[in-house]
């Protein structure tokens, strides 16, 4: 993709003018798609992202302003120039105040609008030298998608914080890691750490370090990821999960750029750029009281949505097929395929896992084919197995314990003191769960006596 000309989606419904531009921008090499009215360039759009759109105002139909504002819902970080011979400053203004690259009016010298979609291109194109290797692992056809790593390579450059939100599975550490090699930071350490997945007791030794004999088992020294990161990117992955206390640490660290170890007296420089990732609506969090909004600020300068697999589809069997090639390797199986009948039902999957569901789904089938050719049946299967495979752990930990604590009063009899003994808590612990779970005692006394009469 690097060795491309850049592309510019061009629209005019004069079809003269529309060829002579044209010819201008693919004698100054770039790669033009010309078109005729705003919905056929919304089609264009709908197969490939152009870096650059340049598009007559006044047009039958769509006009000019119309197709922006289209773009724009889906694509806004998209550059547009705007063309026509009946521009006034009023419309001038009015266009770039509401995101329009740039306005000009016909009559316009060859060389202002080569110079204007040159300037429109290095602000959407990868900066001098970069490889599209930044994104290999970004596997897309999808125009939102496009976008969404377009935006990512523009806000690589700075090193403003940004915050990944989209739902689980569906790429937000790779997204980060994208960003991180795209980033004058690409040399030094990316690390990343799941701030659900560890005990609070734990994370703040995990995230600052800790000095020898801080706690109980701190037998030596250790380093923090904030300095196993140094001069690199820190991906906090589930911030939304990230305990209260933390959360006033964390800021300290990030405002003053410093750390402290815990049991230390002494501070330690941090140079570390931030992306944290949630599937969680932080406003929410905030709202209940369970979030700091100033650190939702700190952290969320730069806003990127990743989409669910369902919402780019047409990126199924892209990574299907990826997926089923990588897996053939790991297998040692040779030119694995799914049958027709088998992509048409990855397609249509509902995939509430997104990416990571769909890989889990065609490892299983890969481990079960017996043929060259992955059968619907297979597919299925593994699909209806992954309802149960995939269920959130906090979910599973939940039914689980609700499940223990209904099995354990059955025995009892509905008898608390005896339930209690049997599960290792106190009763006010006993009761406290029983009240998370909206269990009563008293329905197991009655149908003890039920059973007895």
């Amino acid at each position: 993709m690097s060795g491309e000309n850049p592309k510019v989606l061009l629209v005019d419904d004069d079809k003269d003018l529309l060829q002579l531009i044209a010819m201008r921008l693919s004698a100054a090499g770039y790669a033009v798609t010309a078109v005729e009215s705003g919905q056929q360039a919304l089609a264009s759009l709908a197969v490939a992202r152009p870096q650059v759109v340049v598009t007559d105002l006044r047009m039958e139909g769509m006009d000019g302003l119309a197709l922006f504002d289209a773009i724009h819902q889906n694509s806004p970080s998209l550059p547009v120039l705007i063309l026509t011979a009946h521009g006034t400053i009023p419309e001038a203004v009015a266009a770039t105040r509401r995101g329009v690259f740039s306005f000009l009016t016909k009559p316009f010298e060859p060389k202002v609008l080569l110079d204007t979609v040159a300037e429109a291109m290095r602000l959407s194109s990868p900066a001098v030298g970069l490889t599209e290797e930044w994104r290999s692992e970004m596997i897309t056809r999808s125009s939102t998608m496009e976008d969404l790593l377009a935006q990512a390579r523009r806000v690589a450059a700075s090193d403003a914080s940004v915050c990944i939100f989209g739902a689980s599975g569906t790429g937000k550490e790779l997204l980060a890691k994208a960003i991180h090699k795209a980033s004058p930071r690409a040399s030094a350490p990316f690390v990343a750490v799941n701030c659900g997945a560890i005990p609070e007791g734990l994370l703040e030794s995990e995230l600052f370090g800790h000095k020898k004999g801080s706690f109980t088992g701190a037998v030596a020294d250790r380093r923090g990821l904030f300095q196993a990161a140094q001069g690199g990117t820190l991906f906090l992955d589930e911030i939304g999960d990230m305990p209260l206390a933390l959360q006033v640490k964390l800021l300290r660290a990030l405002e003053e750029r410093k750390i402290r170890p815990v049991g230390s007296h002494e501070s330690f420089d941090v140079d570390v750029r931030v992306i944290a990732a949630t599937h969680r609506k932080l406003e929410e969090r905030i709202a209940a009281g369970e979030f700091r909004e100033d650190l939702y600020y700190r952290l969320n300068v730069v806003k990127l949505y990743i989409p669910t697999l369902a919402e780019r589809r047409e990126d199924i069997p892209l990574l299907a097929n990826s997926f089923l090639s990588r897996l053939a390797t790991r297998y040692r199986r040779s030119r694995l395929a799914f049958a027709p009948e088998a992509m048409q039902l990855l397609v249509s999957a509902s995939w509430p896992g997104n990416v990571r569901q769909l890989l889990n789904v065609i490892e299983q089938a890969v481990a079960l084919a017996s043929t060259e050719v992955i059968p619907e049946s297979l597919v299925r299967q593994a699909l209806d197995a992954g309802d149960t495979a995939l269920t959130p752990l906090d979910e599973a930990r939940r039914a689980f314990e609700r499940d223990y604590l209904v099995r354990i009063l059955k025995i009892t009899g509905g008898n608390v003191t005896k339930a209690a003994r049997l599960a290792g808590r106190n009763r006010t612990e006993f009761y406290r769960l029983l009240e998370r779970h909206s269990l009563e005692p008293g329905m197991f006394k009655q149908q003890q006596k039920e059973k007895a009469a």
